[in-house]
């Protein structure tokens, strides 16, 4: 991301990252600074301070947990001339938290697998016959596949939604969890069927510009390690980029909203799965095949319009993660 928005300034700005001198990003950066953390109170007169000190006019957060502080503080920035990639709290809020997510979604008539907030819930649910196993257990403020696990049974319910829990309070997990103690475990239905990717790209005024699809053919670790990029004459394009514009209107996002789609080959109806409101792992793949959107990003704040041929891309472009972190440290 470093390369991109310094290859979109063309010379003509610096990019600066923070906050790990343990990143390799951060020494790739033309500078670097380490704020304090997140949730402490001198996190954001600090980023203030140094943004104004260094002439930066543009804020890109990576990291969900970012996204819900500096969205309320957004216009803070705002008027010191500073603009804050981050969608409104509401849009945000309704990302981070997987139950809310489901409930927005489900409002807007938008395909997600059935969940439950509480174990009881879900017990009752699967009695129902409503919901049945294999179950998924996951945080309700969930991130990089912590916690995740699959019940297959009663008995592994209950186990896996009690290590779900621990697993949330040794872990980054807690701060958000912690308004949430006696809800913050999701059990949700399991969907069959091929995974996809979306970046749903938004301008600044939350109107929809395009999205990418992407086909993911391996995971690891939570993030995208193999996909390809479908175009038209995949058969599967047309519905998911229709789902793409519904998405985008339901939830009136700034710039990319990320997407994880199940979508069964026997009935092609999409199940949103994830969503976050920010650039996620798998957009270097949509870079790749041509998309830019840190250049759009700086065209939208430099003249209110971007160069069209910023959301060209090319569709059955094949790409591995390791193969783009290697070129990025060769260069």
């Amino acid at each position: 991301m470093v390369d991109y928005f310094k290859k979109a300034l063309s010379g003509g700005g610096l990019v600066f990252a923070a906050n790990s001198t343990m990143s390799p990003a951060l020494y790739n950066a033309d500078g670097y600074v380490i704020t304090p953390l997140i949730y402490d109170s001198g996190y954001i007169p600090f980023l203030l301070d140094f943004c104004k000190k260094n002439d930066i006019r543009l804020i890109v957060p990576l990291f969900d947990i970012d996204l819900p502080v500096l969205a309320r503080h957004r216009e803070e920035f705002l008027k010191e001339g500073i603009f804050v990639l981050v969608s409104d709290k509401e849009t945000v809020d309704s990302c981070n938290d997987k139950y809310g997510m489901y409930l927005k979604l489900w409002r807007a008539g938008i395909r997600c697998p059935h969940t439950e907030i509480s174990l009881s819930q879900a017990k009752l649910a699967i009695k129902a016959m409503t919901m049945s196993y294999p179950v998924m257990i996951k945080p309700r403020f969930g991130m990089g596949s912590i916690g995740i696990l699959k019940a297959y049974n009663r008995d592994e319910l209950k186990a896996f939604y009690e290590s779900c829990k621990r697993s949330i309070g040794k872990s980054y997990l807690k701060y958000e969890s912690k308004a949430y103690a006696d809800e913050c475990v999701l059990i949700q239905e399991m969907r069959e069927g091929n995974e996809y990717g979306l970046d749903i790209i938004n301008d600044l005024d939350k109107n929809f510009v395009t999205a990418v699809i992407k086909k993911k053919l391996s995971m690891r670790a939570g993030e995208t390690d193999e996909a390809i990029i479908l175009g038209p004459s995949d058969e599967e394009y047309e519905t998911l980029y229709d789902l793409s514009r519904s998405v985008s209107d339901a939830f009136g996002h700034i710039g990319n909203m990320d997407v994880d789609v199940i979508m069964n080959p026997d009935n092609m109806c999409p199940y949103v799965i994830d969503m976050n409101a920010r650039f996620g792992g798998g957009y270097p793949f949509s870079h790749l095949a041509g998309l830019d959107l840190p250049r759009a990003v700086v065209e939208w704040l430099e003249n209110a319009k971007a160069d069209p041929a910023c959301f060209n891309t090319v569709c059955h472009t094949h790409g591995y993660k390791d193969m783009v972190i290697r070129n990025a440290q060769r260069q």
